[in-house]
């Protein structure tokens, strides 16, 4: 299954990303950490060539740390400065501050011989939908200069946001790419929020979300939904049904579905990634 979703808006966000690389030293890529991999978009290196990049990956809180920690690693072999960050701590400012200097230290080196001091970086954070991206800008400003929301397409333009005598960011809306060749991807990006809930249907999402969690987070997920023992015996479907029942829901299972989803994405199941490094 393929599934497609690239609106107009999403055409225009990559032309103007594009087009401001010229303006920027390097780029932050935004991914969530409940989904390192999931989150990234597989068009950003054709986007933005050999520009500088940090990888931050954002809603560490969330994230099962043990996974994250193995990401970091992952995109540090890669060749990328890599930090796991919370976008509503105070620290995160000063984090990404840091890990600017030291991936652009050649550029501050040769910029000093040249007599030029205290020339603020410049950078653009770029990520898809619900990343965090509106929430770290407000939190790098220390104030409320972006919209927030936890739904995709919050952020509808760009704006340049001095955090700093150090930094200078170019916000931009959330870039999708043309369609999931992975039907993983999207029910991954579903469960978390990235994508619009009316894109893949939310049993779709229910299935493959309570198989991954009893897989993975069995202890939080049964005692989450009240399992017992004998309710791994049954087929997920079967479950579904069973457990919709068991919270009152008769045949509702919508309201199931609708509970279970708003239950992973407040992490009422615990922290987790679902992605695994290969």
């Amino acid at each position: 299954m393929v599934i497609q979703w690239f609106p107009g808006h999403m055409s225009k966000a990559r032309r103007q990303v594009q087009e401001n690389l010229k303006y920027v030293d390097f780029v932050v890529e935004l991914v969530d950490s409940r989904l390192p991999m999931s989150s990234r978009n597989p068009m950003l290196g054709k986007i933005i060539g050999d520009k500088p990049r940090i990888v931050a990956l954002n809603k560490a809180d969330l994230a099962d740390r043990v996974l994250v920690k193995q990401w970091i690693e992952y995109f540090e072999s890669q060749g990328f400065i890599a930090l796991a960050i919370n976008s509503k701590e105070d620290y995160t400012a000063k984090r990404l501050t840091v890990a600017a200097k030291k991936l652009m230290a050649d550029k501050l080196a040769h910029d000093a011989e040249r007599g030029i001091k205290n020339k603020s970086l410049r950078t653009m954070i770029v990520g898809i939908p619900n990343a965090g991206k509106s929430t770290l800008m407000n939190r790098l400003a220390g104030k409320k200069v972006a919209i927030t929301g936890n739904k995709p397409g919050v952020t509808k333009g760009q704006q340049w946001l001095r955090t700093n005598p150090d930094l200078e960011i170019l916000d931009t809306p959330g870039i999708l790419w043309p369609k999931f060749e992975d039907s993983q991807v999207g029910l991954k990006l579903a469960l978390t929020g990235a994508i619009k809930d009316q894109l893949l249907p939310m049993d779709e999402v229910t299935i493959f979300g309570l198989t991954y969690f009893l897989e993975n987070y069995k202890k939080e997920t049964m005692k989450r939904y009240r399992m017992k023992e004998a309710d791994l015996e049954l087929e997920i479907p079967e479950l579904i049904m069973e457990l919709t029942a068991r919270f009152g829901f008769r045949d509702d299972y919508d309201r199931f579905y609708e509970m279970f989803v708003k239950d992973v994405r407040d992490g009422r199941l615990g922290t987790y990634c679902l992605d695994k490094v290969i």
